[in-house]
């Protein structure tokens, strides 16, 4: 009986598979509209042409998509399939266009002012955003900050001085102001007199392209502006009705939520992201075990969140005794006036969309069908901005949830059928458990997400379905009370208050599951950068396995499983070729002034030297822990610190936060030394919250034949008061295959005249320049006399201008052909063979 019931799910399963075309075509037309203009977009942005060479095959498919559409009408013949066809190919050029006029500048565009080097102008415009302020809440070494904190708004251009007088100009340019302008507002027309430039795209392997991030909201200016003494209020317009109405809405909301929790705690910045979708005060603790464990999209506000206000609002609607239809109104006027809370990000907007649909449907009488609903709210947001569909965030939206849709009833259905299987007395408990059911959704999501979060973020997370079934309760309830407070909070203000007690417990155990989760360190794997060849191959399997049939499932089976493996192999090969090694590769990192040295020694040893930048803010954040991820290094051996100056070190808290470090090693002089600015009990402190205390460094370091030593400061020196900090800081000597490579930290004339005495015979290949190429602290003699093939300058744009165009410059003067400049050339990489060969690799080019 059991194997007739099992032939005849396969027939059902066979008939499923050939009408599921079918059932697309009738059921899902938006689909091929969604389809084809995702395909253009994508066509226009690879080939770049003329909007006019799309047009002529436009004219042609929709004249051709009209005709048969018509026919279809009076005629027996199933046309449905070539109809659908045709309005792809229609959208397809539909979709090119609109990318086209999308990003087609005026002649009068901001960025057409611009050259490729910054110039002062003055311009005159109309503040569009609330200006923000940096404080970097989370950047241990911002007290040390030598600057005071920023401030950022975007502008909408209308004029611009020029020699002839004031011209008409537009477009949309972002603006820093070297203080705070909080006295600001959107709406207000200004004249600030600044500096223009265009955004430099990334000097790092695996930075954030902050320049391609704008590009895509058609921002490609920066206004650069000294002080708020720059700024002239030209007129101070009143808000529109529109924006005081929204402003007042999103103040409500928040004092509802926050306005009676205690002011303190991480609790409130989790609250603030899970029910406003403000993640910006999420402590980074807490963000960073979401996002380790593969739980950070419960905290990105989407269609989860909207649906739980959305039961909230439908129970209560149906409790009052109201109609369906009336139900849905409220529904609709709940989620437009929700729309106005939270910020307008892609999976809100899409979960909108879907709500929307929904209510539209039950006002029409009509049956929705959720995967035309999803193509729908696909269109609106790529007619609104076509290049949303590049971006991480929108690929996860819709991906996630057409995956959902698609595969969580099989999933449900292949758990119960092999739980009944093997524990036939389990069939009653298992049969429609919600717990299966969530365990179902979460593996449906994860296998849409897997692949982008591969691409995007170079990380798997296979253990996520597991851990959303453990915490979802929890934030099902967090958001249902977090929800039901804010209603409250305008109607019983005594029992909101006892609710935000309630909430406020809740998401401290929340976060304190999460954190407890991540700290197992068994929920993510680091593969580093994939191409996206292996991610496309991945979504092929999930569409093969869940969409095509087999009379012989075993055949089936063994073409996933061949698939599954050979996936497999190369994601364990690249893992395999970025942790063990046999050549040894150094990177030295573009952080403008200040330092940070990776070197990879062979075999699995990597050796960090030095982490931070005078001028640039928490690079361990921004610049060397998104390196290591796009390298795949989740473990670093050693951090080895040169001396206590905030430009070597005031990145290291971050990194030790981000991945396992073994040791922190510092010099005698790092300790003996008078710590005139704190920098070196700030650090210690720092450290020792994280478990870590500064060791001092004795003795060479070696590693699959490679060996690192100390050569400079002696313990001599290292007694001395009369040097110097810099001229303590630590000269690290790293030979491998015949290959010398010295790294001279920040030490000055005195101290290269010492080191040469110290060592006469001193040659090197490869030199990392002392003290970021100064031409006041390089000794004239001290690079001729090491003869190296390969010099590299550590040092921001304004010291690199300055050595290139300094006539006495030892360095500009050298014939050595391997001059680099991370200023120029970004991060530069350095391979050594293990037969002694050089090569060097610039990231920017």
């Amino acid at each position: 009986m059991d194997e007739i019931k099992r032939k005849l799910a396969l027939i059902d399963k066979q008939l499923a598979g050939r009408s599921f075309h079918k059932q697309a075509v009738t059921t899902c037309p938006l689909v091929f509209v969604a389809v084809g203009l995702m395909l253009g977009i994508f066509a226009q942005s690879r080939f770049s042409l003329q909007a006019s060479i799309w047009l002529a095959p436009l004219g042609v498919l929709a004249a051709a998509t009209a005709i048969f559409f018509v026919i279809q009408q009076f005629s027996r013949g199933n046309y449905q399939y070539v109809t659908a066809y045709l309005a792809l190919g229609c959208f397809a050029c539909l979709g090119a266009i609109r990318l086209t006029s999308y990003c087609r500048p005026e002649s009068n565009d901001i960025r057409n002012f611009v050259a490729d080097k910054p110039a002062m102008a003055t311009i005159r415009g109309v503040i569009i955003t609330e200006p923000q302020v940096s404080q970097y809440p989370d950047w241990e070494f911002a007290r040390f900050k030598h600057t005071d904190p920023t401030s950022s708004f975007y502008i909408a251009i209308g004029e611009v001085k020029t020699a002839a007088g004031w011209a008409k100009a537009t477009g949309t340019a972002r603006v820093q102001v070297g203080e705070p302008v909080l006295e600001l507002e959107a709406g207000d027309r200004i004249q600030a007199y600044c500096w223009l430039d265009r955004f430099m795209p990334p000097s790092n392997p695996g930075q954030f392209d902050v320049a391609a991030y704008l590009a895509r909201r058609n921002v490609f200016v920066s206004i650069s502006i000294e002080s708020r003494a720059g700024i002239e209020l030209r007129h101070s317009l009143p808000a529109g009705a529109f924006a005081r109405l929204t402003a007042q809405i999103r103040q409500a909301a928040t004092r509802a939520l926050l306005g009676d929790l205690p002011g303190e705690g991480s609790s409130r910045g989790l609250l603030e992201a899970l029910l406003l979708g403000n993640r910006r005060d999420v402590d980074s603790d807490t963000y960073r075990a979401f996002r380790r464990t593969g739980l950070l999209h419960l905290i990105s506000l989407s269609g989860m969140h909207l649906g739980i206000l959305f039961g909230i609002i439908w129970l209560a609607a149906k409790t009052a005794g109201l109609m369906k239809r009336s139900r849905a109104m409220i529904c609709a006027i709940a989620v437009g006036i929700f729309l106005m809370i939270v910020p307008p990000r892609a999976p809100t907007i899409r979960a909108a969309i879907i709500c929307w649909a929904f209510c539209a449907s039950l006002l029409l009488r009509r049956r929705p069908n959720p995967i035309n609903t999803l193509s729908l709210a696909a269109i609106v947001l790529l007619l609104i901005r076509p290049t949303q569909l590049f971006e991480a965030g929108w690929q996860l939206s819709f991906v996630s949830v057409l995956t959902i849709i698609l595969f969580t009833k099989r999933i449900e259905a292949f758990l119960n059928e092999q739980l009944t299987d093997r524990l036939p007395s389990a069939k009653i408990l298992t049969a429609g458990s919600a717990l299966l059911r969530l365990f179902a959704v979460g593996l449906a999501a994860w296998l849409g997400s897997a692949g982008i979060l591969l691409y995007h973020f170079y990380t798997i997370t296979p253990l996520a379905s597991i851990w959303t079934v453990l915490v979802f309760p929890l934030v099902s309830a967090v958001l249902a009370l977090g929800f039901l407070k804010m209603i409250l909070f305008f109607l019983l203000p005594t029992l909101s208050a006892v609710l935000g007690v309630a909430v406020a417990f809740m998401s401290d155990v929340l976060i304190w599951i999460v954190e407890a989760i991540s700290r197992l360190d068994i929920s993510e794997i680091l593969i580093g950068r994939v191409s996206a060849v292996p991610v496309i191959f991945y979504y092929c399997i999930v569409v093969f396995a869940g969409y095509v049939y087999f009379r012989r499932p075993l055949i089936k089976r063994a073409i996933c499983a061949v698939m599954l493996v050979s996936l497999f192999v190369y994601l364990g090969a690249a893992k395999w070729q970025r942790t063990h090694r046999d050549d040894l590769v150094l990177t030295c990192l573009d952080v403008g002034h200040g330092q940070a040295i990776l070197v990879r020694l062979p075999g699995k040893t990597n050796i960090l030297f030095d982490a931070g930048s005078l001028h640039r803010s928490d690079v361990g954040t921004r610049i060397v822990a998104p390196f290591l991820d796009y390298r795949g290094i989740s473990k670093i051996n050693a951090i080895v610190i040169s001396h206590n100056d905030t430009d070597h070190i005031n990145g290291i808290p971050e990194i030790v936060k981000h991945c396992k470090v073994d040791n922190v090693y510092a010099n005698d002089a790092f300790f003996s030394r008078t710590d005139r600015w704190g920098t070196v009990k700030f650090l210690e402190e720092c450290l020792d919250e994280q478990g870590f205390k500064i060791k001092r460094l004795e003795g060479n370091l070696r590693s699959g034949g490679a060996t690192i030593e100390t050569l400079w400061p002696d313990r001599d020196v290292q007694a001395s008061d009369g040097l110097s900090d810099n001229d303590t800081s630590l000269v690290s000597l790293v030979e491998f295959a015949g290959v010398r490579i010295l790294l001279c930290s920040d030490i000055e004339e005195f101290a290269q005249r010492e080191l040469l005495g110290l060592h006469p015979d001193l040659k090197a290949d490869i030199v990392v320049v002392p003290h970021h190429g100064s031409a006041k602290t390089l000794d004239a003699g001290f690079l001729e006399k090491l003869n190296a093939d390969v010099l590299i300058c550590s040092s921001d744009r304004s010291q690199y201008e300055r050595t290139i165009h300094s006539t006495g410059h030892s360095l500009a003067a050298s014939n050595v052909a391997g001059r680099f400049y991370t200023a120029r050339d970004g991060a530069v990489t350095v391979t050594v063979g293990t037969d002694g060969t050089i090569k060097t690799t610039l990231f920017a080019k």
